[in-house]
């Protein structure tokens, strides 16, 4: 039994005293014991030992206590597996030199078996939930399809994913062939995270909000839904779509634990367009960790009071940014410890 199970609480909606907390990428380069780890090993290699993995998500359990953990790892272990060459470039980010923009590029994506190729994924969830001795739950991930279709195709990070959009639209057969091969790994691997141990898992959605509604519905929940199907009867599933508020009342009815908001949506239209019953996650714009740390903890106080302490997980709307003052993310997190509701 997991000795701190608010995060599994607040999932399944119970009353809690406070709301559980975690910060997405805490595991992360805004920590000086994680830069020591980062100036000795390249970026896959981290992500690809164990023991490496392991120790870099708990670093931020150690040092501030959080009510979840989530696995050092990177959506972009998927392209890998299913045969798609990735790099990761110092000072410039992902770089796939050889993207898929056409049938013959498709060809020579597989669907992978996921302990050959995945299998060190599985192995560093091992070795962290020895580490966590079961005093918190342990969160796995995956990126959506269409985020990690996007960077398959752009070949790099990109403002606007034009050469994705430009495939879906000029080739949507390919686009959408290559949106099942990645869903159909995604859940193989999520099932076994599961299998190995994870406590609940997170499908990302980075770059929804680069879709109109209309487009998606079709270029990427419809994807989204079936890992969702595939997997909330084995562990609770958190849906976060950047910039995707207007899909909220369709991920409402997904069979989603919980769903993810970013800071362009508040408190109050968040759990208007869910409706209302959903556990919601979020909201803190991660820019806002330059605050001091009074006006971080008044302004965690005064969020947690809009959304309300049951059926929602303290967290940024994003990803917490690497030159973060190690203080402000303290004050963060013991903000919410030290909440009393009102």
């Amino acid at each position: 039994m997991i000795k701190n199970d608010l995060f599994l609480r607040a999932l399944k909606g119970e009353t809690v005293d406070r709301p559980p907390v975690w910060m997405m990428r805490q595991a992360g380069r805004y920590l000086p014991e994680f830069m020591e780890i980062k100036h000795k090993y390249d970026f896959f290699t981290r992500c690809q030992t164990p023991e490496l993995a392991s120790e870099i998500t708990v670093q931020p359990i150690r040092r501030f206590g959080m009510d979840a953990a989530i696995l050092f790892s990177d959506i972009l272990v998927i392209p890998q597996a299913m045969n798609i060459e990735v790099e990761m470039k110092p000072n410039f980010g992902p770089y796939l030199p050889n993207p898929i923009r056409s049938q013959k590029d498709l060809d020579s994506v597989i669907i992978p078996d996921i302990q050959d190729s995945l299998g060190y994924v599985m192995d560093a969830i091992k070795a962290t939930k020895e580490k966590l001795n079961d005093e918190i739950p342990l969160i796995g991930f995956a990126g959506s399809p269409w985020t990690i279709l996007c960077y398959c195709v752009q070949g790099q990070g990109s403002k606007n994913f034009d050469k994705a959009k430009e495939l879906c639209f000029t080739n949507p057969i390919v686009a959408h062939t290559l949106l099942q091969k990645i869903t159909d790994t995604t859940i193989a691997y999520l099932k076994a995270k599961v299998e190995a141990g994870v406590n609940a898992v997170q499908v990302f959605d980075s770059w929804g909000g680069m879709l109109s509604p209309t487009d998606y519905q079709e270029f990427s929940w419809q994807y989204m839904q079936q890992i969702i199907d595939a997997l909330k009867d084995d562990a609770p599933v958190i849906a976060f779509g950047k910039g995707c508020w207007f899909a909220l009342s369709d991920m409402a009815k997904s069979g989603a634990s919980a769903l993810g908001v970013d800071w362009t949506c508040s408190a109050r239209n968040a759990r208007y367009l869910s409706g209302g019953q959903i556990t919601l996650q979020g909201n803190f714009d991660p820019s806002r960790l330059f605050s001091t740390p009074s006006e971080i903890k008044k302004m965690v106080t005064q969020m947690i009071n809009e959304f309300g302490k049951d059926r929602y997980i303290v967290n940024l709307g994003h990803g917490i940014l690497p030159n973060i003052p190690v203080e402000n993310a303290k004050a963060f997190v013991d903000a919410v410890k030290e909440y009393k509701a009102q």
